[in-house]
């Protein structure tokens, strides 16, 4: 597995790779890498010859009262974990090569509506610095297909928004959830959480199945569905931040005619944001 921190370097081997003929596939990461990563490297193997991981903890899509500092970097054991996989190349960039005119002067990528709401109105500006990194990721790796998990639901279909919007030559794959045993979605964040905040979390994964059946089962009543959810998440110790059955395409509240949906979701269990989500077909 090759490492490389530069522009100049990862456009070589870029070079290099395209006079080869060789497809490239792409997993953009933040790094404190778990099994759901490693699955959308174990796609990106299947999808294309080559695969290139990054690993950039990005500051523009973290607010004033969030972790930035605190965020787990793991480097060492995330580049172990990419070599075991035969990643083809890990790009780990500075700050100062993504952003070297600063924050306060960097242009910007801003996806409109899909990005509002849910973690766009609990997060002012975390998409806009989730689309603009993307944007500059893809602008150096130039890849032919990028995977993202699809636990991060509502950035999947930003980054799809704007690939379709900005006509970039990328095709966008989501990724399955990866999950713990207890059905709880594997996050980066989980390790903020005790043994027994765990068990805990778990009825978030509980709440979304039982909104699903009811949904199955013809349910369209979505307000009084999601009233009771949030009630279920509040008497097991979760404090709700949203909950809500959403058109799968638009993010837009269902109606009872959409047949494909997605439940969204996110929590707060002391400090730690838990956010997960599941979809339906109806």
């Amino acid at each position: 597995m090759q490492s490389v921190s530069e522009i100049k370097s990862l456009r070589s081997q870029i070079k290099a790779w395209r006079s080869q003929g060789l497809s490239i596939a792409f997993v953009p990461t933040m790094g404190n890498l778990h099994h759901g990563h490693f699955s959308l490297v174990e796609k990106a193997k299947t999808l294309a010859d080559k695969v290139v991981v990054s690993i950039f903890v990005n500051p523009m899509q973290f607010g004033a009262s969030e972790d930035l500092d605190s965020y787990p970097r793991t480097l060492m054991e995330d580049k172990q974990g990419l070599a075991e996989l035969e990643t083809d190349l890990v790009f780990t960039p500075s700050v100062e090569t993504i952003y070297p005119n600063g924050l306060a002067a960097q242009s910007y990528v801003d996806v409109p509506e899909v990005s509002l709401g849910y973690c766009g109105g609990s997060r002012p500006g975390h998409f806009k610095g989730v689309a603009t990194v993307v944007t500059k990721l893809f602008n150096m790796v130039q890849p032919d297909i990028a995977c993202f998990g699809e636990k991060d639901y509502q950035q999947l279909q930003v980054i799809k928004t704007m690939v379709r919007d900005l006509s970039m030559p990328i095709e966008i794959v989501g990724v399955p959830t990866k999950r713990e045993a207890s059905g709880l979605a594997m996050s980066s964040r989980n390790g903020y959480l005790s043994a027994q905040e765990k068990d805990t979390a778990k009825v978030l994964f509980q709440t979304l199945s039982d909104t699903v059946s009811s949904l199955q089962a013809g349910n369209t009543g979505f307000q009084q569905l999601e009233e009771h959810a949030k009630a279920t998440l509040l008497e097991h110790g979760l404090k709700p931040d949203y909950f809500k059955v959403a058109n799968a395409e638009t993010l837009k509240p269902a109606s009872p005619s959409d047949k494909h949906m997605v439940i969204l979701a996110a929590a707060f269990l002391g400090k730690v944001r838990l956010i997960d989500n599941m979809q339906v077909s109806l």
